[in-house]
């Protein structure tokens, strides 16, 4: 009876063991027909890891499928969105300094906002009205710009929609690719004035409202051969590393058209003669002469053999600013009157030395024999700007500065921007499959290949007005430190 009770013991433990058994193989099988099973799973930790292979690049070609003669634009020549494949680079970093000038510029708008009465006012000013919808271009051009200004213009902003797909917001704006400001402060200060029109441009100043956005030399000026800035700042750079500071001829060196401006007539003078030496080498560029003799005596990469160059306004502003300040040198830059995108960025004593307009051979005569007998801090200066326009001047930075001021001032906008009916769609392949010679090898050298593996760089807040006291203070103060140095130094070579 005993054996009995046993025996039933034993089966009832195994029915119950198999039964566990079989439950929890059911529990299993159902996990497991719900997600494939990994033994790293178990094995490993949860943290989600970086591939080492990151995916490729995507590139977008150029579709010139009618050859050189196509009209249109692909229907998707490049996507409307696109998600940053690289985790790696998800964060960005924080824009220079100068692109909190940004806010200034559109300051005047900040409270009444724009509305299309603003930017059609400005419309018997500007050169063509460049309006974005659902990521594509679409512009209307009012008249002739000078040389291939508009052009390199637009093609630079397409670019940036390539590297930015389907990120830039809706906007409309007009553009004026003349030198002078044209939107004047005080015609907009009386109480019953009207609002300023929203217009762009490549410089600005104090007495005007402009905005000022990158100009077109960025992607080359055809007409004088001068290459996209991302070539050419590369070829500077190289050039700079060949020819070392302290083996460069001691004398600032200037070469331009001097029939421009009187700033530049009156500097003239400062060139070495029989009865003077002012310590300066100035030369007049013949631009027609040297187009003619296909432009051998003006390449710029060569043109850093001095440990001074002299950078001096033309009509206004001029692009030849930053090919000065990348070429390691000294800039001995005359006070200007205007401003570009950049500029606002930079501090006299730390990225070049000031010079005074009203006083310009004597003011460069000591600026020389200074730098000549301070080598090391004058090497710090040149070095400074140098180092300020390869890393805070490059291509991305360009793109990332248009980027931000088109997105900031779409914002403003009170409006839904329209496709203009007289409006053509622009896209790289309207501009770069039709083109010929110069102006088609610098599209294509600087044409964005694709969206860009990171976002955007991260723009500071804006100045406070405090901020931007104390920052004109502290260079003006710099500026009369140099005053005070030049009459000291005049006071004892008189």
């Amino acid at each position: 009876m005993a054996t009995k009770t046993k025996t039933s013991a034993i089966r009832s433990s195994i029915i119950i063991l198999v039964s566990l058994f079989l439950f929890i193989g059911v529990i299993l099988s159902t996990r497991f027909r719900r997600a494939p099973f990994d033994i790293n799973s178990i094995l490993t930790d949860k943290t989600p890891t970086v591939s080492l292979h990151p995916q490729k690049k995507l590139q977008i070609q150029l579709n010139c499928t009618n050859g050189n003669l196509t009209n249109t634009c692909p229907a998707s020549y490049y996507p409307l969105k696109f998600t940053n494949q690289n985790p790696s680079n998800s964060s960005s970093p924080t824009c220079p300094d100068y692109f909190r000038w940004i806010y200034d510029d559109l300051w005047p708008w900040r409270e009444t906002g724009v509305t299309k009465a603003m930017v059609m006012s400005g419309k018997n000013k500007a050169d063509f009205r460049l309006v974005i919808v659902d990521g594509r271009a679409y512009v209307e051009t009012y008249r002739e710009s000078f040389q291939s200004r508009d052009t390199f213009t637009l093609w630079g902003i397409l670019q940036m929609l390539r590297r930015y797909p389907g990120k830039i917001p809706d906007l409309d704006l007009m553009f004026d690719c003349g030198d002078n400001t044209v939107t004047k402060t005080k015609s907009y200060r009386l109480p019953n004035a009207p609002a300023p029109p929203p217009l762009f441009r490549y410089c600005g100043n104090n007495a005007s409202l402009d905005i000022v956005f990158p100009d077109w030399s960025f992607w080359g000026w055809v007409e004088i051969n001068i290459k996209p800035w991302e070539t050419l700042s590369k070829e500077l750079k190289k050039a700079n590393e060949k020819l070392k500071w302290s083996k460069r001829e001691p004398y600032a060196y200037w070469k331009g058209n001097p029939y421009v401006s009187r700033t530049r007539m009156d500097m003239l003078k400062c060139n070495v003669s029989e009865k003077q030496e002012w310590n300066a080498r100035i030369y007049k560029q013949d631009w027609i002469k040297e187009q003619k003799q296909g432009f051998k005596q003006s390449n710029l990469a060569s043109q850093c053999k001095h440990r001074y160059k002299i950078y001096v306004e033309g009509n206004t502003w001029s692009v030849s600013e930053k090919y000065i300040l990348a070429c390691d040198s000294v800039t001995l830059l005359v006070k200007p009157d205007y401003y570009d995108f950049y500029s606002r960025g930079l501090m006299p004593l730390k990225h070049y030395w000031p010079v005074n307009n009203n006083d310009k051979c004597r003011s460069i005569k000591h600026a020389v024999h200074w730098g000549n007998t301070h080598q090391k801090e004058a090497q710090e200066i040149g070095k400074a700007a140098n180092d300020f326009l390869q890393e805070q001047l490059k291509m991305d930075y360009v793109y990332d500065y248009m980027f931000h001021l088109l997105s900031e001032y779409a914002k403003l906008l009170k409006y839904k921007p329209a496709i203009p009916k007289k409006a053509i769609e622009l896209c790289s392949e309207v501009m770069a499959c039709p083109a010929e010679g110069v102006i088609k090898k610098f599209m294509e050298e600087s044409m964005v290949k694709g969206p860009s593996d990171a976002i955007p760089c991260n723009i500071p807040p804006p100045f406070s007005p405090a901020d931007v006291h104390s920052l004109l203070v502290t260079k003006e103060k710099l500026i009369e430190q140099v005053e005070s140095w030049e009459q000291q130094y005049w006071n004892k070579n008189k």
